[in-house]
């Protein structure tokens, strides 16, 4: 999508201001974990950031730069965050431009100081092409996401090698853990009756859930938020549930429910009756303290509503 003016503006001001504040020789300290003895790690979303607090446990400083409800595809960087960006010893983001409107400040830190793009840890082939993109929404599926781990443990370690074994220790528990959410999702998921294994939504952001355990997937708009559903987009949806008598559809907590509604409406003018299945997190989690803020319990909200409303039945 072309930037407007305004956009192109902030695109400059945050230049300006990565500039001044990393100055010629780049941000953050010279030698990871001054801050306290701890390495100053920043995110920018949740998912990423879940990765960083369970590798870099009590040996990270973390940052995360946005909070649940917030949606990335639309993410706007404040002056704030590009001070807190140019002042930490490494920065962890999603990658394949999920961050779409930080892109350009993300591309400039990462000449001046340690980035990562975690998601681009999973290799080209397979990731899911899309519109001459990539599905930036990688951590739906469970067993991808560890190749993210990996990335992070490995990057962690590189920067702080006095705590490296504790950071392989880590990411090797939560490894195992994740390996165990992927075979629950299928577990779960093939409970679902077969013709009524579709999941919809505000916008694409499952296919990797769908790819990784067996579940059609549509969405309204498109893989990024910023692209618009249009009458035709409702109807045809609509059709398509009716015809197939879907129970359920859902709602994103971090997109607007009014798309949702009015394929909702349009399906009832069919004589056809769907409910809103629930709330499911896409580009966003929990809140922090809640089961759903972190990135296990979500992907497990996620599951149980999905499975629960499409007619299967969940175990623990």
């Amino acid at each position: 999508m072309i930037p407007t003016r305004a956009m192109r503006s902030m695109t400059l001001l945050l230049a300006a201001l990565l500039l001044a504040l990393t100055g010629c020789g780049g941000g953050g300290s010279d030698e990871a974990g001054d801050a306290g003895g701890k390495l100053a790690v920043v995110a920018t979303t949740m998912q990423v950031g879940d990765l960083v607090r369970v590798v870099g446990g009590d040996h990270v400083d973390l940052a995360v730069l946005m909070s649940p409800g917030l949606d990335p595809h639309q993410y706007k960087a404040s002056a704030g965050d590009v001070e807190r960006l140019t002042g930490a010893d490494l920065v962890v983001y999603n990658g394949l431009h999920l961050e779409a409107k930080m892109g350009e400040v993300l591309e400039r830190l990462g000449s001046r100081k340690p980035t990562l793009a975690a998601a681009e840890a999973v290799p080209e082939d397979e990731l899911i092409a899309t519109d001459g993109a990539h599905d930036p929404h990688v951590w739906f599926d469970v067993a991808r996401w560890r190749l993210a781990l990996d990335a992070v443990a490995a990057r962690l370690a590189e920067l702080d090698p006095d705590h490296a074994d504790a950071y392989r220790t880590n990411a090797e528990a939560h490894r195992a853990e994740l390996t165990e959410l992927h075979q629950w999702c299928r577990t779960m998921v093939s409970r679902i009756p077969p013709r009524q294994r579709l999941l919809i939504t505000a916008h694409d952001a499952f296919n990797y859930l769908g790819r990784a355990y067996g579940l059609q997937v549509r969405g309204l708009q498109g893989i990024s938020t910023a692209t618009e559903a249009g009458t035709a987009d409702v109807q045809a949806l609509a059709e398509l549930i009716a015809e197939r008598r879907i129970p359920a559809i859902f709602v994103e907590t971090s997109v607007s429910p009014r798309a949702i509604e009015a394929v909702q409406e349009a399906v009832r003018s069919r004589g056809h009756e769907v409910a809103v299945g629930g709330e499911v997190f896409s580009d966003a989690m929990g809140d922090a303290g809640t089961p759903e803020g972190t990135y296990v319990g979500m992907v497990r909200h996620n599951i149980a509503t999905i499975v629960t409303s499409l007619g299967g039945e969940v175990s623990p």
